[in-house]
This record gives C-alpha cells, sequence and structure tokens, in this order.
C-alpha cells in the first residue's frame, strides 16, 4: 500500500528475552500441577486458593485475591491453636458458585485435659465471590461430649502487587501501602499507586476478635458438648469508596440466581456417558464464570489466573465454539471489540485504525506504561476473526439489526487487513511489531521462539502465517454475505474475488508437498517455514485448503509424529525445536485441537474428528475436577498414565473450557443457519464414548426444540423429541 514502508524486523533470539521478558511468559518457580490451586471469580476479581481456602502458603505461587489485576489480599492462613487443621475434602461446587472445604482439628496435647485431640472440631468453609468482596463463612462444630476450649486465627495481609508483578517481572518503584486497625471488627489496607489510582483492601469480621492486630485476628472460642459456631469474614477490593456489602446469605442468594440466569436460555447436552455429563457440566460452569457482564455486553474473560480478563482472540474463539448453545456470547464479544476497535496509530500500543483488540489490562502497571498492555492491538488475527465471527453470527441468528450497527467496524476490520496488515500488498496479512515492549510473534502462537525455519533458525519478519491467511480467506466470505444482507452488492462481489484470489495464491505459496502439509509462516523474504505445526489445520477450519490437501494435511496432523495420543501436538515430532514441554513448540492445547477437529468435519473427515474428540475427552477424564487445562505436554501417550501436565498453565480457560462443545458439533457436523430456518447434521458420527446425546433448548430463531442422536445399527439417527416454531431439522450424508 502506497504509504506504508516495507519493513524488516529480527525475530528475537531466545537470548534475548532475559532482557525483556515476552508477554506471554510466566517465570514458574513452582509447579501449580504439584498442589492444584482452587479458583474462583466473579466479573472483575478473582481468587486463586489452596485446597485449604488458604492464600499465601507457598512461595512463587500465584495465590491472592485479585481485583483489576491488582492483587489485593497476598495472605490470609487460618490457624487451629497455631496449627494447620487437616484437610477432609475441598471441592468447587458444580456450578462454580463456591468453594466448600472441610478440615479438622490436629492434635492440640490431646493427653492434657484442656488439650482438643484431633478430629474434634469440624471446621468446615465456604468461600464465594460477589461484587468485588469475598465472603467466607467458617462453620465449627464440637463432636465431643464435653465443651472445648480453643484459639482460631486469621493472618492476613496485602502487597498490591500488580498482576504482572506476581508473574515475575520486578520494578524498580512501587507506591506507597498503609494499614491500620480501623474498628473492633475490621483492618484497612491502602495503596497510592504510581497511576494516581488509591486502592483499599477491608476485612470486616462478624464478630469482633479477642485480639486484632494488623496481620492477625484472633478468636478465643468454646464450644459446649455438641455446639456449633459460625464466623462470616468479608474481604472488599475497591477503588473508590461503596456503600457496605450484603450480607452473607444474601450475597450467596444473589450469585446463585445470576448463575442461574446466566445459563437459563442456553442449549444443554446430556449424555449416555456421565463421565461425559461432568465433563460438560464443569466446561459450562467454568465459561459462565468466566463470562463478564461488561459495559459493552458478555465476554469471556481468558483465564486463571494470568489472563482473567478481555482478548480478543480468545473471547472470538471462545464465541465460535459456543455459538450453536449460546449466541448471546458471541453478541457480547462482537459489540466490545467493535467499541474498542483503534481508530489511529499508537506505535506504542501496536494500533492502526480499524484493529482488534488484543487484551486489556487494568492494573497499575498497564496505567502507568510500565507494560503496554492498557489497551493493547499487537495481534495480527484477532481483526480477520472478528469479520468471521461476525459472519458466523449473522448466519447462525439472523441478526441483520446487529450487524448493521458494527458494520462500520467491520468494514474497518478489512480495511485494516488490505492496508496495514499488508504492507506489501501481495494479498497476505502480516505482522510487524511496532514497539519492543510489546509481543514478538503475535499469532495464537505467540511464544518468541514459536516462528522459525526448517533448519531451526529464526524467521524474519514481517511474517504471514499460514492460519491468518486462511481466516482472512473466511472473512472475506463473511463479509461478502454480510455486504449483500446490507445492500452492497459491489462491495460484495469484490470481497468474493478477493478471496477467490487469495486461495490462489495461498495454494501456490504455502504448500509443501514433500511435507503433506501447508509450511507454518511465510518470512520477510516470502521464504517459506517449512516445518509441520498444528498451525495448518486452521486452513481447515476456514476453508481455504483444496479437498485434496486438507486430506493430506489431516493425515500429516494425525501421523505419530503430529499425534501424540492426547490430541495434536503443536509442532510435531522431529521437527527443529520440538519439545513436548514447550509452550507452543509440541504441547497440546484443547482449544486449538477442537479448531482442527471443525476443520476436518468440514471437509467429510468425520471419523478423524472423532479420534480428535475422543483424544480430548480421555484427556479429561484424568484431570481435576474434569476440567481442561489451557495445554498439557505432548508427550506420547502410555498405556494406564493419564497426559503430562504443563507446570503453568490456567484453568480453567475460556477456549479450553468451550472446547467440547466445538468438538462436539465437529463430529455432529452441526450447521444452524436461521436465513435456512434449518438445522442440518451432515454425516454425524459420535464418538466411541457416547451411544447417545440429547440436546434439549434448541434454539434457532423463534424456534426451540430437544432433539436426541444416538448410534442405530452402525450409523447415528436422530428424533425431534419436542419442537415448537417451524425450523427444520435434517441428517444429510
Amino acid at each position: 500500500m502506497m504509504g506504508l514502508p516495507k519493513t524488516r524486523e529480527s525475530a528475537p533470539d531466545p537470548q534475548e528475552q532475559q532482557d525483556h521478558v515476552s508477554e506471554h511468559y510466566i517465570e514458574a518457580e513452582v509447579s501449580l500441577v504439584d498442589r492444584p490451586l482452587r479458583t474462583l471469580k466473579h466479573e472483575d476479581a478473582f481468587a486463586v486458593l489452596d485446597a485449604y481456602g488458604d492464600i499465601g502458603t507457598r512461595p512463587g505461587s500465584p495465590e491472592g485475591l485479585f481485583f483489576r489485576d491488582t492483587r489485593y489480599l497476598s495472605r490470609f492462613e487460618l490457624r487451629f491453636e497455631g496449627k494447620r487443621p487437616l484437610l477432609l475434602s475441598s471441592v468447587l461446587q458444580d456450578d462454580n458458585a463456591a468453594l466448600s472445604v472441610d478440615l479438622t482439628n490436629p492434635d492440640i496435647r490431646p493427653q492434657d485435659d484442656d488439650g482438643v485431640p484431633r478430629d474434634t472440631i469440624s471446621i468446615d468453609r465456604t468461600k464465594f465471590l460477589w461484587d468485588s468482596v469475598c465472603f467466607e463463612r467458617i462453620g465449627l462444630k464440637n463432636f465431643e461430649k464435653k465443651p472445648r476450649t480453643f484459639t482460631l486465627d486469621i493472618l492476613f495481609d496485602s502487597d498490591f502487587r500488580d498482576l504482572f508483578e506476581v508473574r515475575g517481572l520486578d520494578r524498580l518503584r512501587r507506591g506507597t501501602v498503609s494499614s491500620r486497625v480501623a474498628g473492633p471488627d475490621r483492618v484497612e489496607f491502602a495503596y497510592t499507586g504510581l497511576d494516581g489510582v488509591g486502592r483499599t483492601m477491608t476485612m470486616i469480621f462478624s464478630d469482633p476478635p479477642a485480639k486484632l492486630d494488623v496481620g492477625r485476628a484472633r478468636f478465643s472460642l468454646t464450644l459446649p458438648a455438641g455446639g456449633r459456631r459460625s464466623l462470616v469474614i468479608q474481604v472488599l477490593c475497591e477503588e473508590e469508596k461503596r456503600g457496605a456489602p450484603p450480607d452473607f446469605v444474601t450475597a450467596f442468594r444473589d450469585k446463585r440466581r445470576a448463575g442461574r440466569a446466566a445459563t437459563r436460555g442456553i442449549a444443554t447436552v446430556e449424555s449416555s456417558n456421565e463421565i461425559f455429563n461432568e465433563f460438560l457440566c464443569r466446561s459450562t460452569s467454568d465459561l459462565y464464570m468466566l463470562t463478564t457482564d461488561t459495559e459493552h455486553g458478555l465476554y469471556p474473560y481468558a483465564g486463571i489466573p494470568w489472563y482473567s480478563t478481555v482478548f480478543g482472540r480468545d473471547g472470538i474463539i471462545t464465541a465460535m465454539q459456543l455459538l450453536w448453545i449460546d449466541p448471546a456470547v458471541a453478541a457480547g464479544v462482537l459489540k466490545y471489540l467493535a467499541a474498542t476497535q483503534a481508530t489511529e496509530v499508537d506505535p506504542r500500543a501496536d494500533a492502526q485504525p480499524g484493529k482488534i483488540l488484543h487484551e486489556r489490562r487494568q492494573g497499575e502497571m498497564a496505567r502507568t506504561g510500565e507494560v503496554p498492555f492498557r489497551r493493547y492491538y499487537g495481534t495480527v488475527d484477532a481483526t480477520p476473526l472478528f469479520v468471521m465471527l461476525a459472519g458466523m453470527y449473522y448466519e447462525r441468528t439472523g441478526d441483520i439489526g446487529l450487524i448493521r450497527s458494527i458494520w462500520p467496524a467491520i468494514e474497518a476490520a478489512m480495511g485494516w487487513c488490505e492496508t496495514y496488515g499488508d504492507r506489501d500488498g501481495d494479498g497476505f496479512v502480516e505482522y510487524f511489531r511496532e514497539t519492543e515492549h510489546g509481543l514478538a510473534n503475535q499469532g495464537w502462537k505467540d511464544s518468541h521462539d514459536s516462528i522459525f525455519h526448517a533448519d531451526g533458525s529464526s524467521a524474519l519478519g514481517p511474517i504471514a502465517l499460514v492460519e491468518v491467511q486462511a481466516y482472512l480467506f473466511a472473512a472475506r466470505h463473511h463479509a461478502a454475505r454480510m455486504a449483500a444482507a446490507l445492500g452492497h452488492p459491489g462491495e460484495a462481489k469484490r470481497q468474493l474475488a478477493a478471496a477467490s484470489a487469495l486461495q490462489a495464491r495461498f495454494e501456490e505459496v504455502f504448500w509443501c508437498e514433500d511435507l503433506g502439509t501447508y509450511a507454518l509462516a511465510l518470512d520477510g523474504d516470502k521464504k517459506p517455514c517449512r516445518v509441520r505445526t498444528s498451525n495448518a489445520g486452521h486452513a481447515l477450519f476456514a476453508g481455504i485448503a483444496s479437498p485434496e490437501r486438507a486430506k493430506r494435511t489431516a493425515e500429516t496432523l494425525l501421523s505419530q509424529d503430529g499425534f501424540s495420543g492426547w490430541g495434536v501436538r503443536t509442532l510435531a515430532r522431529g521437527e527443529p525445536r520440538y519439545n513436548p514441554m514447550s509452550y507452543h513448540n509440541g504441547s497440546v492445547w484443547p482449544h486449538d485441537n477442537a479448531m482442527v477437529a471443525i476443520g476436518l468435519s468440514r471437509y467429510g473427515l468425520k471419523r478423524e474428528a472423532a479420534l480428535v474428540s475422543q483424544a480430548i475427552f480421555d484427556a479429561a477424564n484424568y484431570q481435576e475436577h474434569r476440567r481442561l487445562p489451557e495445554l498439557y505436554c505432548g508427550f506420547l501417550r502410555k498405556r494406564r498414565r493419564g497426559p503430562v501436565g504443563y507446570p503453568v498453565a490456567c484453568s480453567p480457560q475460556a477456549w479450553a473450557a468451550a472446547a467440547p462443545f466445538g468438538l462436539l458439533a465437529a463430529c455432529l457436523g452441526l450447521d444452524m443457519s436461521e436465513q435456512r430456518n434449518e438445522i442440518r447434521l451432515t454425516d454425524p458420527v459420535l464418538p466411541s464414548f457416547l451411544d447417545e446425546i440429547v440436546v434439549r433448548g434448541l434454539r434457532l430463531g423463534s424456534s426451540v426444540m430437544d432433539v436426541r442422536i444416538h448410534k442405530y445399527s452402525g450409523d447415528v439417527a436422530l428424533n425431534v423429541l419436542r419442537r415448537s416454531g417451524g425450523a427444520t431439522v435434517l441428517v444429510c450424508k
């Protein structure tokens, strides 16, 4: 494009990462696999706790109570007579509303008359978040036949660390912290940051402690024989003073009601496999816990603990996989990203007009500019994916009103793809980092070492990723359909012609006949990165691949080098930089596998899609709470052993939680079109672990139905159990 320079950028050497840590990198001193954590979230607050419900028991862990990317509570420990209680059980409730922990007392001088033998006092803890307040009720019961007297201590602290500090970044300067006992039942910590924002953490006890200091509350308790007692603690996270929070019972009631309301209109799935039912239940609970009601509508925050905020790419892909069960999430994502689309050139934020947001941060370091992520646009794929999602949403819902309202954003996004995204005018979209403090690699594999050549050398930018060209191809088709619906036939014709030209050029340049797959990327000299990766599977997802080459690509993805048995690896075994323990060079990501499976299904490879679905389901069987993590290691599957965990994987992660719904849709060949008023299943299969599924509350326009899909004589049959409205359901070959 005229006016835009053709630039070159060197990909960073891994050693150079010591100078500035890339955004995705998490310093690891402890493994989250070693002692799995418990997570809670509501809106902009989240908590990371150990199994006891405590915070701060392990140095270097991400434990804490966070609000808007700041850790308000860095220590919260319960002690019985100065000792840690004995853990009996620790479970997240099925709907993620609360953490329930059962404890009992340790031995306290068991031979003395005034001692307390272990298992005498039952201690149950219930914790949840509501409206930026952490509520906890500690219930106590004496099971002895005589009174027992003991002390209960709460140890607490607040460090007001920015999330990026918790992740490992050092700071030369910080703001000032103060603390005080603000009354007989409360303690207050305050922090004035370098951004000028005042943050306050207030801890309120339902009963005034016998002794209260900054950092410790001591209760001296006597329980009669069979007696009960409870204490309630509220931890308020505030950037500005508000009114008093509701009581524990009212807040818990409101939280449960809000959770039910959020999922009231979605389609639900039941199956013949109880473990699969648990899997879907947990995924649904995780998704709606992560989904936040923003100023522009619902948005699924990416994941806990490191990414509990808006991410453009993550939100879009999550919404795509959820589209068939709940299009409201897609509507919220589209409105939010349209409202925050870049409107000017800002090199510090990697922003140009029309570009879609990568991430938003609300913490001190983002507000001061110490990290560039307050509103950061350093992603190359979110912009065409935004247009794809808009088109998919329109096809699914027929909501032309929403499409009309965001059409200027769609036009601007396509304009970015054709101008700033294509600096050399070759029809491909490339990325080029504008700020050295931003992301060096700006596709979904944004590790510093994820884009390279067959000899292992780093690719020099600007980089044209294989999946981004596929997304652009699909975006042009979706833009054409939306333009036609809005009365712009000339634009529709132009987009279709550009898509056809792109596909021809893509096949010519990206295909690697000897590898049986598409190249990972083109470097700044248009030299292909000839390595086998899962990225090529996204060419199938978006439909740019020719049928013959799609089949060849599928064979490569599912070969022993590409498929670990627990899923398709991000990088095939035997490639340079292959490491099954790496973040992007050999690991397995559930969302990536779901997109690959959808691509396989698009080309009629349903059995292959079912194989991928089986692998991901089998991996989930080995996860605590049946919860898919962000990723796991890509080691080869071995008998009688589960997948190898990744030490700092987020869990829950939105697009991982959405993956089961994408995988199921892939197996069924599910297509829902409001324009055709039709729900279509094309050559459906059910994975080996399922004999039948029942989908209830499946909505299309004004129609609602329940359908049963089951195996029958080696095939798959469908029965409509209930129907209102005129939509049709078809099973096609």
